[in-house]
Parts: C-alpha cells; sequence; structure tokens
C-alpha cells in the first residue's frame, strides 16, 4: 500500500537537513496491527513529537483505523520514523509542503 502521495519523503527538501521540522501525515492502520503501538513507537523508537489532530478507530476494533498526525522532531528523526511507517506497509498521505514545515 505505501505511500500515496508520489513525493519520495527522503528527496523532501525539509528532511535534507538536522533541523527541526514536522511532517503531516494521515494513515491508515489496518485491524490487524490495532494491537500493535506503531503510534507510540514513532516517540519511543524515533523521538519524534506526535500531535494526533484527528483519528477514527471504532472501540470494537472490528473496522480500520485512520489518523492525522503531525510529526516534529530533526529531519532525520522523521525521516526515519516514515521509513518505519512504510516499512508496516501503511497506507500513508503527507499532507506537508516545505514552506509550511520549517520551523
Amino acid at each position: 500500500m505505501a505511500t500515496q502521495n508520489p513525493g519520495n519523503f527522503s528527496s523532501h527538501p525539509s528532511l535534507q537537513t538536522s533541523r527541526p521540522t514536522q511532517a503531516r501525515i494521515k494513515i491508515h492502520i489496518p485491524k490487524n496491527l490495532h494491537e500493535e503501538p506503531v503510534i507510540s513507537r514513532l516517540v519511543s523508537h524515533y523521538g519524534v513529537t506526535v500531535n494526533i489532530s484527528a483519528a477514527l478507530l471504532g472501540a470494537n476494533l472490528r473496522d480500520d483505523g485512520w489518523f492525522e498526525l503531525e510529526l516534529r522532531g530533526k529531519a532525520e528523526q522523521i525521516q526515519s520514523a516514515l521509513m518505519y511507517l512504510n516499512e508496516l506497509d501503511l497506507e500513508i498521505w503527507s499532507k506537508s509542503s516545505p514552506q509550511e514545515d520549517g520551523w
């Protein structure tokens, strides 16, 4: 499933330095990953600050979940976090532009 935005995250201009930046993404988490700490790993393993701006996840765990996230951190941390999400084969939509995301 991978990234729906045709741009490669590693070539994103704001992700080529170690300066603080942010990325806004929307991710689809299938029901088979509901028991996995996907979002908390972004914080604990990659040092990214995560703001959940919107979420849709059924309480009965029967349906897939959608999350709109704002990731903040150094560019290489965000790049690593996005690569992790890609490795999980999640659908990812980038909502960012370089002008918005630099601090």
